[in-house]
């Protein structure tokens, strides 16, 4: 369960404005990544709010609102699949993530990462592994992120319905890859992901 201890750990080191940051969509074959970052003040109550990998779409739903509601401030940053193909994956990712966080209203001292990679910003920070599934401010980013991503992939499924974004939201379902098979990639497609390109 999701909790506020390592908040509770840079607030005790003297920082105020702590940021936690995900992203969702690295490994599908289409559409963009997202990053989310997401500054919770101290006596903040999420109840339901986990890793969203975790949760039901209906459950991140109502967490997304509710994190918006709560939230001392929340961005969220895209990066296009052109982009992705051009500087790779986990650069994409961590791009996204150095936006989310400029484009805070209220600027961080200290981040809290999913993951392993830092984001390119002069800002103290730690990286968690599994941070989506202990760390609350990271849990709140993931499900910005996955719901914001979500909502997009259904935006393009009304422009591509043969790919099913609305169900697959661009992973490599067996759909998915039959109908890629069949037309070929669309223009959301990442082209440097094996399933899209043989």
């Amino acid at each position: 369960m999701s909790h506020l201890l390592y908040e509770f750990d840079a607030w005790g080191a003297g920082y105020s404005h702590i940021a936690g940051i995900d992203e969702a969509g690295r490994g599908p074959l289409a559409g963009p990544v997202i990053a989310a970052a997401v500054i919770l003040p101290k006596n903040v109550q999420l109840e339901g709010v986990k890793d969203s990998k975790r949760m039901t779409p209906c459950a991140r739903e109502e967490a997304f609102s509710l994190i918006e509601e709560r939230a001392i401030s929340i961005a969220l940053a895209v990066v296009s699949p052109r982009e992705i193909d051009q500087i790779n994956i986990l650069q994409a990712t961590r791009k996204a993530m150095k936006q989310a966080v400029l484009h805070l209203d209220t600027q961080p001292d200290f981040l809290l990462i999913d993951g392993t990679h830092p984001v390119d910003l002069p800002i103290q920070q730690r990286c968690i592994v599994k941070g989506d599934q202990q760390c609350l401010s990271i849990s709140a980013a993931s499900v910005l992120a996955k719901v914001y991503r979500d909502r997009m992939m259904c935006c393009y499924h009304e422009l591509y319905p043969r790919y099913g974004f609305s169900s697959n939201k661009g992973y490599g379902t067996r759909g998915h890859l039959e109908a890629i098979m069949r037309y070929g990639p669309c223009s959301i497609h990442r082209l440097t992901f094996r399933g899209v390109v043989s």
